[in-house]
């Protein structure tokens, strides 16, 4: 059979997004602190928008407005790319007219005095830092230096070495037994134990430090660790042929040793959440007030404005590219104004259907999926992921992320819906007052439950006891016996 080319024509749908919608889109997701990158990045690339001083902010009739134009305001369908001809001179003032003399206003802003020099503290040493301080306070060989040096910075925040003493030699081209040589001294630096390759040598390197010889207990740390970590005090008592309490006493002392050394320099980052949206009770109703402090004032440019007015058609090329420039600010804005709309619109019924909640606690709240709140404000269920991801909202009973307010629902024995959060709720609180001797197990927990029309299986609390990390009834037993001996 012979190869061939021909063309033939094919009809196939696709979906295609305009220009405008694929903006609003990516903005969706953003939060302030990226929002105000996007921002400065329009303003220098489009020279049509500008960054507008001292607006005044907007009177609640005018809020309303906009709230409820937000339908004729909604994005361009899908058809309307923007690539359909040229729009006649006479309509293109008048295609914009409604975008002119608006501004993205901030509904919230504030002008805070920047914080003095001596609020501010110096940077604390990392655990590298301060074991190359101490490398250079100890090694007077270049040689031994370096290889301090390679094996300091194979050290994890933990504080465990990550790489063997083979491999560490072959990379530093030496011998093993200069590696071990170095690394013991490196093990006794402060914290104790750092640089260690498990925790068993952690352990014992403390012990030895710290001038610990109980055999009981060194003995425990080196062969018995994985039944003092499931709590096997009875099985590690018949093998080492002590008495319990002498097993307690000895745990005493190890639980003293410290199995991540490196923790004690580790800085965990500190992250500063700014709530998105603000919401306040005013006499009975709560109001809902988008954040939107640190963002600019957006509005057109009058100047560049009065020269695409005033530009002819003897100049085509700079007309072409003012107009585009003009487009590409008004779809801008359009697409600014449609993010604050959706995100109010998500916020507003969240409120809503969990207003039990906000008065009342965790007991009121309500079951709510994706799907529940696209269906109810007309959006496809994506677009609410975007609005939630990275978004948090301040409430009288305290900050919580958007995504917090979306889980599961059970039902229960009379048909209502009932949220996964209150049943976790309910476990944490049969957990917290349970006989200690007689710990509740996963199945009895189960019945209570029921009782208590939370009708879920056992598999089921066993999962949430997990997701709450909460050992099992075996453990907390075990754990209580010893606290308590």
């Amino acid at each position: 059979m012979a190869l061939k080319q021909r063309l033939d024509q094919k009809q196939v749908q696709k979906l295609i997004l305009a220009p405008a919608l694929q903006q609003a889109i990516k903005l969706l997701p953003l939060t302030n602190l990226e929002l105000v990158e996007v921002i400065d990045t329009e303003l220098s690339q489009n020279p049509m928008l500008e960054q507008a001083e001292n607006t005044d902010e907007e009177s609640p009739e005018e809020e309303e407005k906009t709230e409820e134009s937000g339908q004729d305001k909604s994005l361009g369908s899908e058809e309307d790319d923007g690539s359909s001809g040229e729009m006649e001179d006479e309509d293109f003032n008048h295609y914009f007219q409604e975008y002119f003399d608006n501004e993205f206003r901030p509904r919230f802003s504030e002008k805070k005095e920047s914080l003095p020099l001596e609020n501010f503290i110096s940077k604390s040493p990392s655990l590298w830092d301060h074991l190359n301080w101490q490398a250079n306070l100890s090694f007077f060989e270049a040689e031994d230096k370096k290889v301090a040096q390679y094996i300091i910075g194979n050290i994890t925040q933990d504080g465990y070495l990550i790489s063997s003493e083979e491999d560490i030699a072959s990379a530093m081209n030496v011998s093993v037994e200069k590696v071990r040589e170095i690394r013991d001294k490196i093990k006794r630096f402060d914290p104790v134990g750092v640089g260690s390759l498990s925790l068993k040598e952690a352990l014992l390197t403390q012990m030895e430090y710290y001038e610990i010889k109980d055999p009981i207990a060194r003995e425990i740390v080196t062969r018995y660790l994985p039944m003092l970590e499931k709590s096997s005090y009875l099985k590690l008592a018949k093998k080492l042929g002590v008495a319990l309490d002498a097993i307690k006493s000895r745990i005493d002392v190890i639980k003293e040793l410290d199995p991540a050394p490196g923790q004690k320099y580790a800085h965990e980052k500190t992250n500063y959440v700014v709530p998105d949206i603000l919401v306040r009770k005013e006499n009975s109703e709560y109001e809902i007030i988008l954040n939107d402090e640190g963002l600019p004032h957006l509005r057109i440019n009058n100047y560049y404005k009065s020269l695409l007015s005033k530009a002819s058609k003897e100049n085509p090329e700079a007309y072409r590219y003012m107009k585009d420039k003009m487009k590409k600010a008004f779809w801008f804005l359009r697409s600014l104004d449609q993010r604050n709309q959706t995100i109010y619109k998500v916020a507003k019924y969240i409120v809503e259907k969990q207003k039990d909640f906000i008065e009342k606690g965790i007991e009121w709240i309500k079951p709510l999926t994706l799907i529940d709140l696209a269906q109810e404000i007309g959006v496809h269920e994506s677009t609410v992921g975007r609005v939630v991801a990275n978004k948090y909202m301040m409430t009288p009973r305290g900050v919580f992320p958007l995504n917090y307010f979306f889980h599961k629902s059970l039902s229960g024995d009379f048909g209502e819906e009932v949220s996964s959060l209150r049943v976790k709720e309910r476990i944490k609180k049969l957990v917290e007052k349970e006989d200690k001797e007689k710990p509740l197990s996963d199945i009895e927990i189960g019945k209570i439950l029921s009782e208590k029309n939370f009708n879920i299986a056992r598999r089921t609390v066993a999962k949430y006891r997990k997701q709450l990390r909460i050992p099992p009834s075996h453990i907390r037993k075990r754990k209580y016996w010893v606290e308590e001996d």
